[in-house]
């Protein structure tokens, strides 16, 4: 018996009009969408006139719920698993979703679409064709340690951080990286209130010192010797 299939759909990350037309054509035709925040998820669905069944699967409830979910994504011919905005698992709920259907020998299949870190890293100005991507920081245990493992990275560093700390996060990196490798910062990607702030730490550091700097942040650091 054919066991149902998992898309997992990327959601815009701001701006609502990036969503792909296959995209809306697997939300229209899904049985069951999972996802991060129903309410979220709900109004993108009501943009659109969307009518289906969400069901909330995110990081507080993943550990016992996905067994069950499974069960359900089995039954059904279509279901569909997005997180708020960008691509699930990039940072994001999804990863033990997909991984366990994937045991589980369901088929999953991800479609192309929105994520931060890329149009970031493009609009950054520096170099693109090599990078490594950390997402978060972590905020206390191993920060340092992961800072410092990152101090001769010669490919660019993509980093995600929230507006709670992209002040200490900034000042941080610059005291193990030194004043000089460029750094950019991209807040607010496709949304009325996107901003790119370029230079090097120094620079980067005084701009922002009495700035709040609030939504979604992308860091791109410059790699050593670029």
């Amino acid at each position: 018996m054919q066991k149902g299939i998992l898309y997992v759909v990327p959601t815009p990350i701001g701006n609502l009009g990036d969503i792909t037309l296959r995209a809306l054509e697997v939300l229209k035709l899904a049985d069951k969408i999972y996802c991060e925040d129903t309410r979220v998820t709900g109004k993108l669905m009501q943009f659109y006139d969307i009518k289906k069944p969400l069901k909330s699967l995110h990081q507080n409830n993943e550990h016992y719920a996905i067994p069950k979910i499974a069960e359900e994504i089995e039954q059904n011919n279509i279901s569909v698993y997005c997180s708020d905005a960008g691509t699930p698992g990039i940072s994001d709920p999804g990863f033990m979703l997909i991984r366990y259907c994937i045991e589980a020998g369901i088929k999953v299949e991800c479609l192309p679409g929105a994520t931060a870190l890329i149009p970031a890293l493009v609009v950054s100005g520096l170099p693109c064709d090599k990078f490594v991507f950390e997402g978060f920081l972590p905020h206390k245990k191993g920060r340092e340690t992961k800072i410092k493992a990152l101090m001769d990275e010669s490919r660019t560093i993509v980093l995600y951080e929230s507006t709670h700390r992209i002040h200490k996060t900034i000042e941080q990196i610059k005291s193990f990286f030194g004043n000089d490798r460029k750094v950019v910062i991209v807040r607010e990607l496709t949304k009325m209130f996107e901003e790119i702030i370029r230079g090097s730490f120094l620079e980067v550091s005084e701009l922002i010192k009495d700035k709040e700097l609030k939504g979604e942040i992308v860091i791109v650091i410059e790699g050593k010797n670029a």
